[in-house]
């Protein structure tokens, strides 16, 4: 196993690209383990990309280390849990930003997703708390800011907004 340190400044990709892969490319059934401070989520799947088995970074404890490190012996790959969940807090963010985009409410914007995600009126009237009669006035306006005619048109807008390759009108 190669544990390389990648040090507190991120900025240094050139380099360290070029010397994860030479030592991946040296020595292919060694696992290659970074150790480094930063959490970036791009930053770590860069890393695991160039052929790490690995990503550990400073914050975890030794006992995780050391986990990480049997793992990666093992064959297996570890991702610091942090990195899931900064990810995760930014697609969330990106959602939101989408929704607002769009003028879109904060329960709009959760029925909205429901009927992308094909869910009757029913059922997400009891997934949010609502009136069945409240779900389809969000619906109508719903369909009003995003010009839908109907529930596909919806789902199909919501969509092409988030994945920002279709415009909305």
């Amino acid at each position: 196993m190669i544990l390389l340190e990648c040090g507190s400044v991120s900025n240094d990709h050139p380099s360290l690209e070029d010397e994860l892969q030479a030592l991946v490319g040296a020595y292919p059934e060694t696992a290659v383990v970074v150790l480094g401070e930063d959490e970036d989520p791009r930053h770590i799947s860069e890393i695991l990309a160039w052929g790490a088995r690995g990503y550990i970074p400073t914050s975890v404890s030794l006992s995780v280390a050391i986990g990480a490190l049997c793992l990666a012996l093992a064959g297996g790959t570890f991702v610091p849990a942090s990195a899931l969940q900064n990810s995760d807090r930014e697609r969330s963010l990106r959602q939101q930003s989408v929704h607002s985009m769009l003028g879109l409410s904060e329960r709009q914007a959760a029925v909205a997703d429901a009927v992308a995600l094909g869910k009757p009126n029913k059922i997400i009237a009891y997934e949010l708390d609502l009136c069945e009669s409240t779900v389809k006035v969000h619906l109508r306006s719903i369909m009003r800011k995003l010009q839908a005619r109907n529930r596909t048109e919806i789902a199909f807008k919501l969509h092409s907004a988030k994945s920002g390759v279709h415009s909305i009108s």
